[in-house]
């Protein structure tokens, strides 16, 4: 299955794997294609329009009631939040299988 790579707060149930891609707020948003797993610190509103488009999301902070936590939950996404250190541990690109139910990360080969 692969590594695990990070552990964080489950947030949104289900399993999802893709490819990560790093965009911090204010980012630049048209690099995100489709099913991709939107990897950043924390979402806001101006973000909803990637993360409609996510496979999964998971972030650097946040709680079981926090921005990505409510929208991933709405929208039937995995999510995991609070990993403390996912935009320093993902690269854009790398192969990741997220678990929404139990908040763990994993690199794929």
């Amino acid at each position: 299955m692969g590594n695990i790579l990070l552990k964080g707060m489950a947030a949104s149930g289900g399993l999802a794997e893709g490819v990560a891609r790093v965009i911090l707020p204010g980012g630049d948003f048209s690099l995100f294609k489709e099913g991709e797993i939107l990897v950043t610190t924390l979402t806001d509103p101006t973000m909803v329009q990637v993360m409609i488009r996510a496979g999964a999301i998971v972030t650097d902070i946040g709680g079981i009631t926090s921005h990505p936590a409510i929208l991933s939950r709405e929208m039937g996404i995995p999510c995991v939040v609070n990993t403390k250190e996912a935009t320093l541990k993902i690269k854009s690109g790398m192969k990741l299988k997220i678990n929404g139910s139990t908040g763990e990360i994993y690199e794929l080969d």
